[in-house]
């Protein structure tokens, strides 16, 4: 009598939470929207069931571990290049679709005391700094465009990530666009050859030198800068305004680029046109098979990306990221419509 009421208990538990305890999806990569991300997986696991390991490793350790079949599903904030996707079909046997998620910002932090918030960069002096041209925090050029701030007479330290990084991919980007000499000397994507500066694994560790060392200046996602209570500047944007970094200067940015999206939704938006865009804007892609060998994975995979495009999007802000417009969202859910079972 005992067991077979223990039976039943476990029958009507496995019915008023369908698929606990049944399935898993395993994904690696970006940091840069681990906040949400997390939050999502905490919020769909419990209406669902399902179980999400995300590994936040990096934008680079995501297209890798794609690349090489050993996870459900990557994140990158770098888009991937035509020989990485070339490289990935050739060895799983099958496209990678990118699955735009959320909109965010990469902003610069910095560590000055006597200064506290406010601080103004224009792409010109973000460029000299990470170049290494300007070494100085009252240097002229920043004074320039500080009036009435003060200014130590302190040596600028730079921090950079150390991993392959979607964060550095879309600050790198916007670097290139601005500066013929940061495009010529040094370039764009997960990882480069930084000129000068200290290296520091994830934006744990690009905060962690930052905080630690007074002068020092580096760059995280504006998730991380606002949880962690990290000063951030203001930068001048494409029309010559000085934005600050929030949900709306980032939707701004990529309103212009939503109306001429590529049909792979592979794009970059930092220094997009507009008075209230924000210069390093990006938005942030799920990678996913687009044929999946695993028929349950693959059903949960889909019910979980139509949720993101829809109930998902409603955390966006709440967590400092923007949600993505209605034109990309209905192009993605015709992405997410392709995914099938081989």
């Amino acid at each position: 009598m005992k067991k077979t009421l223990f039976v039943a208990a476990l029958l009507l538990v496995g019915a008023a939470m369908p698929g606990i305890a049944q399935l898993k999806l395993n994904g690696a990569g970006a940091t840069f929207p681990y906040v949400i991300y997390s939050k999502w997986f905490d919020v769909y696991h419990t209406k669902t069931g399902i179980e999400f390991n995300y590994q936040s490793i990096g934008s680079g350790g995501g297209i890798k571990q794609v690349t090489e079949g050993t996870v459900d599903f990557g994140a990158t904030d770098g888009f991937m290049s035509d020989d990485q996707l070339k490289d990935a079909a050739e060895k799983q046997g099958t496209e990678v679709l990118h699955i735009p998620t959320v909109m965010g910002a990469v902003v610069v932090t910095y560590n000055l005391p006597s200064l506290g918030s406010g601080l103004r960069l224009t792409p010109d002096v973000l460029a000299g700094v990470f170049l290494g041209d300007i070494t100085k925090w009252n240097d002229a050029k920043i004074a320039e465009i500080n009036p009435g701030k003060q200014l130590p007479d302190l040596s600028i330290i730079v921090a950079h990530r150390s991993d392959g990084s979607g964060t550095t991919a879309i600050f790198t980007d916007y670097l290139t666009k601005v500066s013929k000499t940061w495009s010529e000397k040094v370039g764009k994507g997960p990882s480069v050859n930084w000129p000068v500066g200290l290296g520091g694994k994830g934006s744990e560790g690009v905060a962690g030198l930052v905080k630690q060392s007074e002068g020092a200046i580096g760059y995280v996602e504006l998730a991380y800068a606002v949880k962690n209570g990290l000063p951030y500047a203001e930068l001048k944007n494409k029309a010559g305004q000085f934005v600050a970094a929030n949900f709306e200067s980032v939707s701004a940015a990529a309103a212009a680029s939503a109306k001429s999206l590529p049909a792979d939704l592979r794009v970059s938006i930092t220094d997009a046109d507009g008075k209230e865009a924000y210069p390093i804007s990006g938005f942030t892609w799920l990678l996913v098979y687009k044929t999946m060998k695993d028929k349950e994975k693959a059903g949960a995979m889909v019910k979980f990306l139509r949720w993101a495009m829809t109930e998902g999007q409603s955390y966006a802000k709440d967590l400092y990221y923007a949600p993505l417009p209605k034109d990309v969202v209905k192009l993605c859910e015709k992405r997410i419509d392709s995914i099938e079972v081989k």
